[in-house]
């Protein structure tokens, strides 16, 4: 019987998306036969340990992977669960994406002290949040909002968001799902209000190319019509040379297809200045995901999207 490690980062909110997988390959394991079993090994990465920096000064995406790609490299980790959102579009030589399991909700969630709604803060409130993404949305919406940077794992913003003064903060709402903390949201941002992270509600399973074994069991843990979402935020994002440092967004959404049609997917995307003041947005419709990604960043690109992204990273 095989042992299979999988690696993953230690907050709360990590162990427990990590377990939650674990358990579903398991199952799909039992199902067909596949004798093995899990142990699970947490690993710290760069953007655990520093967390007085706003993730835009730390660097870009890669911050909460890097330690544990180099553990499945090293062999001492057969899979890594990742967030999709965290990951960079170049993945190192010899690892791969073995699954994309079935998304949870995409949405940033707003969490407030009492205000049911984005329009209800109050003129020159509170927000807290690390993302550039969520800050220029939201200041393009409400330009009297103050925005200040919010790092840790969810308990700890919450905690801050008690302890001192924030009116608001943001949090993907994917997270406060899977640990269960639901009844904390007091509204959801749609996407038409704040487009979310590319792959953001998506886990990334990772893993060899060559482990033909875990390659096999991932494969039956694959959600199809997530797996091609993702594939085109990500070529959005790939074009566009994105990451956690830069204000971008994409989401697709895809349509149950007719018998013997290829699925419809639809791809917004974004780019914005750091302050709200400038934002581009486009949306396209397709059936190849690299495809559309690809020309949503192209129309975004034609109307200076590059050059902003340019002046950012500067």
């Amino acid at each position: 019987m095989r042992t299979i490690t999988v690696g993953t980062r230690q907050s709360a909110l990590a162990l427990t998306q990590t377990g939650q997988a674990v358990e579903l390959l398991k199952q799909l394991a039992a199902e067909h036969g596949i004798e093995c079993q899990f142990e699970i090994k947490k690993i710290v990465t760069k953007g655990d340990r520093i967390l007085d920096v706003t993730l835009s000064k730390v660097g870009g995406k890669g911050l909460f992977i890097k330690e544990i790609e180099q553990a499945l490299m090293d062999g001492e980790i057969d899979i890594a669960v990742h967030s999709m959102k965290d990951m960079p579009f170049e993945l190192p030589e010899g690892l791969v994406v073995g699954a994309v399991p079935q998304r949870e909700d995409a949405r940033d969630a707003l969490i407030t002290r009492g205000y049911s709604s984005l329009d209800e803060l109050p003129q020159g409130a509170l927000v807290g949040t690390s993302s550039l993404r969520r800050a220029s949305q939201l200041q393009h919406r409400r330009p009297d909002l103050r925005i200040e940077s919010i790092r840790g794992n969810i308990d700890s913003r919450l905690r801050k968001l008690e302890e001192e003064n924030f009116d608001a903060i943001l949090l993907a709402a994917a997270g406060l799902h899977r640990i269960g903390w639901q009844d904390r949201i007091s509204a959801y941002l749609p996407p038409e209000l704040c487009l979310p992270a590319v792959g953001q509600g998506a886990l990334c399973i990772e893993c060899r190319s060559g482990d033909a074994f875990i390659l096999d069991l991932l494969g039956k843990f694959q959600h199809e019509p997530t797996a091609l979402a993702v594939r085109a935020e990500r070529a959005f994002l790939g074009r566009l040379n994105g990451g956690c440092q830069v204000p971008l967004g994409a989401y697709a959404s895809i349509s149950e297809p007719n018998s013997g049609e290829e699925p419809l997917l639809t791809l917004t995307g974004m780019v914005a200045s750091p302050d709200g003041r400038t934002m581009l947005k486009e949306a396209a419709t397709g059936t190849d995901p690299e495809a559309l990604g690809l020309l949503v960043a192209n129309k975004l690109i034609e109307q200076g999207a590059d050059r902003i992204l340019a002046e950012v990273r500067e």
